[in-house]
């Protein structure tokens, strides 16, 4: 029996799609060279449809977001929206790091570098967690002055 998808699934896949076929040229700069953050066990997936948002890309395995943003996303509106959609994507369980489009141009082994720092980070703490060790929260941003001395 063939599996029947609801038209918000249909609507998600056919929205991903499109969004694959007409990538910015940073999102295809980062995605031609994800293959090099040498960690096994990592697969990232491109515009993925995660709630109500669609991820530059993620990888399910360490639960981990990677965002591109461009100069619209440096006004006002555009940051808070960004901060509540990083809210949502947090509570369902992701670490989202995020990027301007021009350091992935200009600073491309930088940017990687930090995508494999992530990852490695991730991966022990889910280890630490299926090991039954209590993890402190992963935080994408430093803690409040003077906490972490």
């Amino acid at each position: 029996m063939a599996k029947s998808t609801s038209p918000l699934d249909r609507f998600k896949r056919a929205n991903a799609r499109r969004l694959r076929a007409t990538m910015t040229d940073a999102e295809r700069r980062l995605w031609r060279h994800l293959w090099r953050v040498p960690i096994e066990g990592t697969h990232f997936r491109r515009q993925v449809p995660i709630d109500r948002f669609f991820a530059d890309f993620a990888c399910h395995q360490v639960g981990l977001i990677i965002e591109l943003d461009g100069s619209q996303h440096a006004n006002d509106p555009a940051r808070r929206y960004d901060l509540a959609r990083t809210h949502v994507l947090e509570a369902a369980g992701y670490k989202v790091i995020r990027f301007w489009n021009h350091e992935v141009l200009n600073e491309l082994d930088a940017v990687l570098d930090t995508i494999f720092a992530a990852v490695d980070e991730r991966r022990a703490a889910l280890a630490l967690s299926a090991a039954g060790h209590p993890t402190p929260a992963l935080r994408s941003d430093p803690p409040p002055q003077g906490e972490g001395d």
